[in-house]
């Protein structure tokens, strides 16, 4: 079971064409902003979205350093930034996406005839045949 909320130090790097953010206790996570209004914003999407990957490949998801433990040069700065995982789960797990179907001439016109949803049909018969719904 995954945990509902994580909290990990970022580094944010103030350099003249910007900042970088980076999370050190998670190898490739890692982003940048604008300004430093930016900068929660840029790492919470970050993290969130490399820990639902992290969950959904059944990677382990390392225990944060603690803070008197990680160094900064003179242009760093640490934060401590928290995310809250269950509505970031719903929504990519809800997302929508496209797929592309095919079906025989005869039935799709039919079907026009007929102001079938396609999108709420396919919906319907694949939970039917999954016993979902």
């Amino acid at each position: 079971m995954h945990k509902d909320t994580y909290s990990y130090i970022v580094i944010a790097s103030f350099d003249e064409d910007g900042i970088s953010i980076d999370f050190p206790d998670l190898q490739g996570c890692f982003t940048c902003a604008e300004n430093e209004s930016n900068i929660f914003k840029a790492a919470k999407e970050v993290l969130s979205l490399h820990l639902w990957s992290m969950e959904s490949d059944n990677e382990p998801i390392p225990e944060p350093s603690p803070i008197k433990n990680i160094s900064l040069q003179k242009n760093e700065t640490a934060i401590l930034i928290d995310v809250f995982m269950p509505p970031v789960r719903d929504k990519i797990n809800n997302m929508v996406i496209k797929k592309t179907l095919t079906l025989p001439q005869w039935l799709n016109i039919e079907a026009k005839k007929h102001n079938v949803n396609f999108s709420q049909v396919l919906q319907n018969a694949l939970k039917d045949y999954l016993q979902l719904a």
